[in-house]
This record gives C-alpha cells, sequence and structure tokens, in this order.
C-alpha cells in the first residue's frame, strides 16, 4: 500500500463527514486534498491556470460534497471532478476569439536556455508536450500516485487502457529526452 492509498480513507472519512455539515472535517478535506488538485490540473492544463482550475474544482466539489457517498476514494472523486473543470475550461478557451496582441512577459518567459533547465522544469515540459489523455494517466499514477483502477475511474475508461496510456507516455518521454540529448550534443 502507498502512502497515497494510505491517505484515502482519512480523506474519504473527512469527506463524508464535510458533507454532514462538519466544517473541521471540511477544513481538513480541502487542506489534504487541494495540492493534488493544483499538481493534477497544472498538468493538464498550466500552471498559469492552476490556481483558478482548482479553485473552481473546489466550488464543484463543495456544492457537490452533501451527495457524496463514499462509493470510490475521495481523492478519486475530486480528481474526476478536477479532468472535468479542465476539459470544460479547454473547450471554452477553444471557443473564444484569440486576441491579436502578444503576451510578451509569457514569451520572454518561455525562452529559457537549455543550460539553465533544471530536470524538473525539463520533465514539466516534456510531460506537459504529452497527448493530452496520455499526459493524465501519467499525472494521475506516476505523479499523485494513484492506482491504475482509480486513474480508470478518474478518467472514465478502463483499466487497460490507462495501462497503455502510461506505456506509450513513458516511450514519448523518453524519445524526447533522446530528442533533446541529441539536439544538445550535435
Amino acid at each position: 500500500m502507498t502512502a497515497h492509498r494510505a491517505e484515502d480513507p482519512e480523506l474519504t472519512g473527512w469527506a463524508l463527514r464535510a458533507g454532514r455539515g462538519d466544517p473541521v472535517a471540511l477544513e481538513r478535506f480541502l487542506r489534504a486534498a487541494q495540492p493534488h488538485v493544483w499538481r493534477f490540473v497544472a498538468a493538464l492544463d498550466s500552471t498559469r491556470t492552476a490556481d483558478d482550475l482548482t479553485q473552481e474544482t473546489f466550488l464543484r466539489v463543495l456544492s457537490a460534497l452533501p451527495r457524496f457517498r463514499g462509493d470510490s476514494s475521495a481523492r478519486t472523486w475530486v480528481l474526476a471532478i478536477a479532468r472535468r473543470v479542465v476539459a470544460d475550461h479547454i473547450r471554452a478557451a477553444r471557443a473564444r476569439p484569440r486576441t491579436t496582441g502578444t503576451d510578451w512577459q509569457a514569451a520572454a518567459e518561455s525562452v529559457v536556455p537549455p543550460e539553465r533547465l533544471d530536470e524538473q522544469v525539463v520533465l514539466d515540459e516534456l510531460v506537459a508536450a504529452l497527448d493530452e489523455d496520455r499526459r493524465a494517466a501519467f499525472v494521475l499514477t506516476q505523479t499523485l500516485g494513484l492506482s491504475y483502477a482509480d486513474a480508470a475511474e478518474v478518467c472514465g475508461c478502463p483499466v487497460g487502457t490507462i495501462r497503455s496510456r502510461v506505456a506509450r507516455a513513458r516511450e514519448d518521454l523518453l524519445a524526447a529526452l533522446a530528442g533533446r540529448s541529441s539536439r544538445l550534443v550535435g
């Protein structure tokens, strides 16, 4: 049993008590779930939108909390909501007209010499470049520590699909690392 799995019964208990109106359980639940949600939405969209998407997730969670029955772990339930929030955000962003101006600050921040990137920044870039489904499966299982079954529940697909997405994400990451290494050497 991983440390994350050991947290799930406690988190689920807090969610159930919070849904019945326990303010202490609500505070504990929100504090414990927030870092997982933030990392997940940041990986699915971006760190620039993670705070807003995390907040939107918890607004939805708070309205649904009285109906949470504990059929799955609270962490799995919250991450499924977060996934839908990100999907809604991406759909809305695609529907909005694009502005013609350039965001110079974001453009300047995105140009960082490769020799100055640490391993985490490189990994974040590579994970962000993954296909959306592969990125979600990879982050849920490899970063957040969910089981393949729980990740499948969050993503709404079979466990075998999660296994396949994670395996392909790993292959994509290795290929991207190999490509990055050859560009740095050559």
